[in-house]
């Protein structure tokens, strides 16, 4: 029997209403809605809020770490392990300050860029050497003002068209786990 291909979604955020509807949890809002299109229901497991999606004969295990942003490289390196999926079928969903709103980019490696998820992930797993895809989501705050602008909350014109920017990140996830990362490359990142 052929073995089922896996792979580890991640939704980067942090975990609490405060921080529910804010620019750095885009990965756990893309999942929750991913979630909610396919009737999947969320597990509270190690670490994760964790569910699974068939996809075209692939596992895709979506999780959630619940750590806090600053560690969610011990919820990668665990569900990693645990599930056997391997490195090349990691991909992380994150907020990224250097590309405009509703802007997104797959990437096969690269560094954190500051971002503490990234950073964790990077420490926790040997390096940049994991797909990312990257949620823009502008850098539009006064000098000094990063962390009050990330940890914000989305205006109101950012959550109507979010909707639209995260079907087009699901779809760019599912590609990933069926035609692969050179392909999704070329045709999403216009």
């Amino acid at each position: 029997a052929k073995k089922l291909m896996k792979y580890l979604v991640v939704g980067l955020g942090n975990i609490g209403p405060e921080y529910e509807l804010t620019r750095h949890n885009i990965g756990f809002l893309v999942l929750d809605r991913l979630a909610d299109q396919k009737n999947l229901s969320w597990e509270s497991n190690r670490l994760a809020f964790t569910c699974l999606f068939k996809h075209k004969g692939r596992q895709l295990h979506l999780i959630k770490p619940t750590t806090y942003m600053n560690l969610s490289g011990k919820a990668v390196n665990y569900w990693m392990k645990t599930l056997k999926v391997p490195k090349e079928n990691v991909l992380v969903v994150v907020d990224d300050l250097a590309l405009p709103f509703g802007k997104l980019r797959l990437k096969p490696k690269g560094s954190s860029a500051g971002h503490n998820g990234l950073k964790n992930i990077e420490e926790l797993t040997g390096g940049q050497n994991y797909a990312r895809l990257r949620f823009g989501i502008g850098d539009d705050y006064p000098k000094g003002k990063q962390i009050d602008y990330v940890l914000g909350r989305w205006s109101q014109e950012e959550i109507d068209t979010l909707p639209i920017y995260m079907d087009k990140t699901i779809e760019m996830i599912t590609a990933f786990s069926t035609i692969g990362l050179e392909k999704t490359m070329n045709q999403y990142n216009k």
